[in-house]
């Protein structure tokens, strides 16, 4: 186990987190985990998403358990394990100290994208939601204990991803392969049974899209949401990889 490189990649929903899950499942030496946690949110919180009840009854609802499955031994030939996260689903009055053993790496997205996106499939929207809060203090607190953690923009990488996986996989140690930039379209086992209503775009990918100018109009309320985690996106962009 000592000798595994374990990746946690936290990112906010509406992201390019499961394609970024892609990429290294499509690795021969690599083990991936969709959400590890979202069980565990929701019945913390409470709070409705599609798919609720068959989340809650897929993942260990108790963090612990939850946590101790992202340090187990991974399968034989594999040397890589990679954990996809949601930030929301981790709160400032939990114990993160497992964090701290892992390679952790922020994945972010302009706020008004990831809002337009969001409301798409849930009406309900707070700044919480979209994860931008939960990074910048999840950021403070690697900094606390001196972790450098890496900061990546959807934006700026998919302008460049064979750049940007390349400097990723050398920071973290691991050699990089062509076979992260392509993938058979489809369903994957290691999905979670979320993914019928968030995937779709996925799953009738082969690779990362390039970016594309977006126009956003939000309605008021929701344009509140972007314009307030918009700081902390802009705050975390400037500290973004630059290839």
């Amino acid at each position: 186990m000592s000798d595994a490189v374990r990746v946690a990649m936290w990112s906010g929903p509406r992201n390019i987190s499961t394609a970024m899950m892609r990429a290294f499942e499509n690795r021969p030496d690599t083990v991936v985990v969709d959400e590890p946690l979202y069980a565990a949110y929701l019945v913390r919180t409470g709070i409705d998403h599609p798919a609720r009840e068959a989340v809650i009854a897929s993942q260990p609802t108790e963090l612990a358990t939850a946590v101790a499955g992202l340090f187990a031994p991974v399968p034989s030939g594999c040397r890589v394990h990679y954990a996809k996260h949601m930030a929301h689903h981790v709160s400032r009055d939990m114990d993160l100290s497992w964090t701290l053993r892992c390679r952790n790496v922020l994945l972010i997205r302009d706020p008004g994208e990831v809002v337009a996106s969001y409301v798409r499939a849930r009406e309900s929207c707070e700044p919480d939601d979209i994860g931008l809060p939960q990074q910048r203090w999840l950021l403070e607190l690697w900094g606390e204990h001196h972790v450098a953690v890496p900061v990546l923009d959807a934006r700026e990488f998919l302008r460049a991803p064979e750049a940007h996986l390349r400097w990723l996989c050398e920071w973290l140690g691991i050699p990089f392969t062509e076979r992260m930039l392509s993938w058979p379209p489809g369903p994957r086992a290691s999905d979670g049974v979320w993914a019928p209503h968030w995937y779709a775009a996925v799953w009738s990918s082969t690779g990362f899209k390039p970016w594309r100018p977006r126009q956003t109009i939000l309605p008021d309320r929701y344009a509140a949401v972007a314009e307030a985690c918009r700081p902390i996106y802009t705050a975390l962009y400037a500290q973004r990889v630059r290839v």
